[in-house]
């Protein structure tokens, strides 16, 4: 058994005030003794302005906000996952980032968003993040002391092979860190999170950005953690805050020995 926490935020355009708040509901994760702690998508830095996001990110191993999270997981020896963190990979590109941090300050894994959420929502709603974003293109997991965790964000949920290759490969946890848009989020957030924990019988831990922003974009909040039988654990709606929960590691495996769907794929 170990305890998970998912923490919501509404970050905006400031790295330093994102890091502090940040900061801030670690502590009260720590306080709730958690043994691993997640972030939700973009939480260093809430825009999707490419000309402001160049000047304003660094790359990995200099980002002001990864740095200081680095330290908080070492002061308090917790392993962290940085939902995700804009950041260089050249000049002129960058990259959507989940890094996984471990108890003595080190990263041991990041991934890169793989899907680019271009959509047309309505005439005065679109995003168009390959404009901004160069998308990965390789699946990532790390074996955690508890079991293996497979790496995701926020888009990548409407790709369900990619959640199957991951608990093919072992994952009997998955993170989601998002900023589901509030129009979407509405319709298809729960179904979709539920749906992937069932059909591949594993923990789900969805952090997620939730409010109307600095610039007017809304995210629909709902950070969530359910368990591999689709059973909500624990959720947190709109305001910035911490959901945290125990988790047992054999029920996926249990599940999974049951329903042997993984299998027979």
């Amino acid at each position: 058994m170990f305890r998970v926490s998912c923490i919501q935020l509404k970050s905006n355009d400031n790295i330093d005030f994102n890091l502090k708040r940040t900061s801030e509901l670690i502590k009260k994760a720590v306080k709730q003794k958690s043994d691993f702690i997640i972030t939700p998508e973009v939480s260093s830095l809430f825009s999707l302005n490419k000309k402001q996001l160049r000047k304003n990110c660094s790359y990995m191993k200099d980002d002001t906000y990864v740095n200081g999270i680095r330290m908080m997981a070492k002061l308090y020896k917790k392993w962290i996952l940085i939902g995700s963190s804009v950041v260089k990979i050249s000049k002129a590109k960058l990259a959507n980032r989940s890094i996984l941090i471990n108890p003595k300050g080190l990263i041991k894994a990041y991934y890169d968003k793989i899907h680019m959420y271009d959509v047309i929502l309505s005439k005065k709603e679109k995003y168009f993040e390959s404009k901004i974003f160069t998308s990965g293109f390789k699946d990532k997991l790390y074996k955690l002391p508890w079991g293996k965790l497979g790496m995701t964000i926020c888009y990548d949920l409407r790709f369900p092979n990619l959640f199957r290759r991951l608990s093919k490969k072992g994952s009997i946890f998955i993170s989601v860190p998002s900023a589901f848009t509030e129009t979407t989020g509405r319709k298809h957030w729960h179904t979709l999170l539920k749906a992937r924990a069932i059909e591949n019988f594993c923990y789900i831990f969805a952090p997620a950005q939730g409010g109307t922003h600095y610039n007017g974009r809304k995210t629909y909040g709902h950070s969530l953690i359910i368990s591999p039988d689709g059973k909500i654990l624990k959720e947190l709606k709109k305001k910035e805050g911490v959901i945290t929960t125990a988790i047992d590691p054999n029920l996926s495996k249990k599940l999974r020995l049951r329903i042997p769907s993984l299998r027979n794929d």
